[in-house]
């Protein structure tokens, strides 16, 4: 099972990656795949409670490959970590089948506790470089995480996330309508400083008029007491 699954990494490597030549040229010297190969390895030691043997095989290929993938990690199979410098993996972390991660990523935890911690991502999940996503929730399948975003929430099948935190602008390619923002921007500011200015105007026109009467009034007055 685990040769087999190292094959499966090395040709979904070869099919997704342009530069990638060959099978041999990925399986000796793409440290994605050794990442993973050693990682198949840690995990089946991790279930067999043989934990620091597993422990000792992850933190080699993290010094062979500066890829940390914790052993108790479930890796699905077809996986494609692109370049891969500084991908940091946890503990409880799900990856599914046929997932491309670039480098930089994190799938961490939040907070002290024990249990499920990290992430769950569904089958065909694309994680832009240095994206993080953080928490124990799930990321459904055909799911595109952008660049540098920090996922915080769950998302559905087939969407696109962005930003700080990550929220959903496309689902199955469309993209999502903005909603109108009750904030105030500096072009509703200089728009309603112009819309004072003309009011302050109109004012002033209408006082001229008003003034000049009440001066005749305040004349005609004074004539008459006289």
């Amino acid at each position: 099972m685990i040769l087999k699954d190292i094959w499966l990494d090395v040709k979904a490597v070869k099919q997704r990656d342009p530069a990638a030549r060959n099978e041999l040229e990925v399986l000796l010297l793409y440290q994605g795949v050794h990442a993973l190969i050693w990682h198949r390895f840690a995990h089946w030691f991790y279930e067999h409670k043989l934990f620091f043997i597993a422990r000792m095989i992850s933190q080699t290929a993290r010094f062979f490959t500066l890829i940390e993938i914790h052993p108790g990690a479930k890796m699905g199979h077809g996986i494609l970590i692109d370049h891969g410098c500084g991908v940091v993996i946890g503990e409880t972390a799900v990856v599914g089948d046929n997932c491309t991660i670039y480098q930089g990523v994190t799938l961490g935890g939040v907070g002290l506790n024990k249990g499920k911690r990290h992430p769950t991502l569904g089958n065909n999940v694309t994680v832009g470089a240095g994206a993080k996503i953080l928490g124990s929730f799930e990321v459904g399948d055909n799911c595109t995480i952008a660049a540098n975003a920090v996922l915080l929430k769950p998302l559905e099948n087939n969407v696109t996330a962005v930003g700080i935190p990550a929220r959903p602008v496309k689902i199955d390619g469309v993209p999502i309508p903005k909603k109108e923002s009750n904030m105030v921007t500096m072009e509703h500011y200089c728009m309603m400083e112009e819309r004072v200015k003309e009011l302050e105007e109109k004012l002033h026109k209408l006082e001229n008029p008003l003034s000049e009467k009440e001066t005749q009034n305040s004349e005609e007055e004074e004539k008459s007491q006289d």
